[in-house]
């Protein structure tokens, strides 16, 4: 048996799902984001969708014939209405054979698909128990990784942006020029309790609370979100007002928008490095 995972979005906080899958002996089929596959020009998403959505579309299309199933997320509870209408796109660019999971990590809807899958159900809670203490393990050495940067004796930003984009090999292929220059990068949703990749998207009050707590540790902070939601941008504008630390607000659209910020972050980082 195969299941294919868009690998964007909620992807990057589905770790425990793909354990879980590993565990029962599933084959996890994905659809890796490239530069040649990703300049192919969208035919169903609209300019109203986010990049995200629409490397969502491309993934889901990709994988129609190559899996049993498409695993995708139950966003209809979600404010925005690109993702409420999720499970229908997917629904009909794949054929019907998709499989939508409940937001919430917890065992009886690991048994619910497990169920669906045709396993037993000392099978599903053996494999469940397996994959939750190893993604437990993953998330707090995430966690402890993100501390000890914030504490190091390093420059340091603090970068705001949505999980599922600044994991993206492919969106957030710029925040890795910080690195090349010996600046470490601080996710904001990685620093409490609260706020954290067990979330599958993040509490935009929260994030307004971790910007005024940490922002006296970094030298500066990097807004990053995706035009054109309007939540993303209305919530940055807020914490932009009040941090007085350098900041860069980055908004990307497209794939071209993309490229074109390499610029804008040279320059970011030679202003935090003359502070």
């Amino acid at each position: 048996m195969k299941i294919g995972i868009p690998k964007v979005l909620n992807y990057y906080c589905l770790k425990k799902w793909i354990y879980f899958f590993e565990e029962l002996g599933i084959e996890v089929v994905y659809y890796d984001t490239n530069k040649k596959r990703i300049e192919l020009k969208d035919k169903r998403c609209d300019n109203e969708m986010c990049l995200s959505f629409k490397f969502f579309e491309r993934h889901t299309e990709y994988l129609k014939d190559k899996c049993d199933y498409i695993l995708i997320p139950n966003l209809k509870y979600q404010k925005c209405t690109n993702f409420r209408n999720l499970y229908d796109l997917c629904n009909n660019l794949s054929n019907g054979n998709i499989i939508m999971f409940d937001n919430i990590d917890k065992l009886k809807y690991f048994i619910k698909i497990g169920d669906k899958l045709g396993f037993k159900r000392s099978e599903i809670k053996k494999a469940y128990l397996k994959s939750s203490i190893k993604y437990n393990k993953q998330l707090k050495k995430l966690r402890i990784d993100n501390i000890n940067n914030l504490t190091s004796n390093h420059k340091k930003i603090l970068l705001v942006s949505n999980y599922y984009n600044d994991s993206d090999k492919y969106i957030s292929a710029m925040i890795k020029l910080f690195d090349k220059h010996n600046i470490k990068t601080i996710y904001e949703d990685l620093l409490n309790e609260n706020c954290s990749k067990k979330k599958y998207f993040k509490n935009n009050k929260i994030d307004l609370l971790n910007v005024n707590e940490y922002k006296k540790n970094v030298d500066g902070i990097v807004f990053f979100d995706k035009i054109p939601c309007v939540l993303d941008n209305l919530i940055n504008e807020l914490m932009i007002d009040k941090t007085d630390k350098p900041y860069l607000n980055l908004s990307v659209n497209d794939e071209e928008s993309l490229s074109k910020v390499e610029e804008k972050i040279e320059s970011f980082i030679s202003l935090i490095n003359n502070n």
